[in-house]
């Protein structure tokens, strides 16, 4: 039997601030495999004209778990009986955030992925898997989850059931409201967890893109447009070097330089980056 060696280092920059690749579901290897091979191939072989072309091939028929593929990074904090204020850690965090989901939405990218979506939506179900119609309720009980498995510090064994969920909306200061889910995880029917998730509320008008609560927009992130647009950037440049169309593919590549970008998503950007890397080495993907 041969020797196996595990080289473990410390990481050149810092971890990512509100996006991470998740391997959590089964389906990973298959998303992974889907835009590390087949999406190169798909772009290689159609007569692509524009952006919006590039778009509908690129997410038209992906792997169910696609959505899943981009997850956000949540602020989770064990409940206190009526506590509703906000450290200055926990301000500061948020405030960055936000900032990072800001500079999302200005990029260039962030508008051609909204117009995309606008288009397919007016066609119906063609997007329904990376819908943002999901619940308040039904989201708010999934994240508190995820929370208690997060402060437990692995997975609750047992059937989980979250209960009691509240949503509040906290006026922090002027620029930087906050949208707080509280619920109570019970594991096995006698363990309980009161969890606090902390998540930055993003002033919008009311869209095709908002995530609804009574009729009114509350902004929750990630909404399928920054999710799309976050991964898009995360791909390996060379996923779009089969493109024909040599002004497309100039413009596509304009739209995905890192040159640009502000650092905090620059950041975060690259460490999306390095993460599918290490995903497609780990999957036996080519990886240049």
């Amino acid at each position: 039997m041969s020797d196996r060696y595990m080289i473990i280092s410390k990481l050149n920059r810092a971890p990512s601030i509100l996006y991470t690749v998740s391997c959590r579901h089964e389906g990973w290897s298959s998303v992974a495999k889907y835009l590390t091979e087949d999406v190169p191939l798909l772009l290689k072989s159609e007569d692509l004209k524009d952006i919006q072309e590039v778009f509908s091939v690129v997410f038209k028929s992906p792997p169910t778990e696609l959505r899943e593929f981009i997850t956000w990074i949540a602020e989770v904090r064990r409940q206190e009986d009526g506590n509703l204020t906000l450290s200055e850690e926990e301000k500061g965090r948020l405030a960055i955030k936000a900032d990072v989901l800001e500079q999302i939405r200005s990029t260039a990218l962030f508008k051609h992925v909204t117009r995309w979506l606008d288009s397919e939506r007016a066609c119906c179900d063609t997007v329904a898997s990376f819908g943002d119609k999901d619940k308040l309720s039904a989201l708010a009980a999934r994240v508190c989850c995820q929370g208690a498995d997060l402060l437990s510090g692995c997975r609750l064994s047992g059937e989980k059931c979250c209960s009691q969920i509240d949503v509040k909306h906290l006026n922090v200061d002027s620029e930087n409201p906050v949208t707080l889910f509280s619920g109570t995880v019970t594991t096995g029917g006698s363990s309980e967890q009161g969890v606090d998730v902390l998540v930055p509320l993003c002033q919008r008008k009311p869209n095709s893109l908002c995530l609804c609560n009574e009729g009114q927009c509350i902004g929750m992130h990630p909404s399928t447009a920054d999710v799309l647009t976050v991964l898009l950037f995360a791909l390996p440049l060379h996923t779009w070097s089969g493109i024909k169309e040599e002004n497309l593919r100039v413009e596509v590549a304009s739209l995905l330089t890192t040159e640009d970008l502000l650092p905090l998503l620059s950041e975060e950007v690259l460490f999306l980056r390095e993460q599918l890397h290490s995903l497609m080495t780990d999957n036996g993907a080519p990886s240049n």
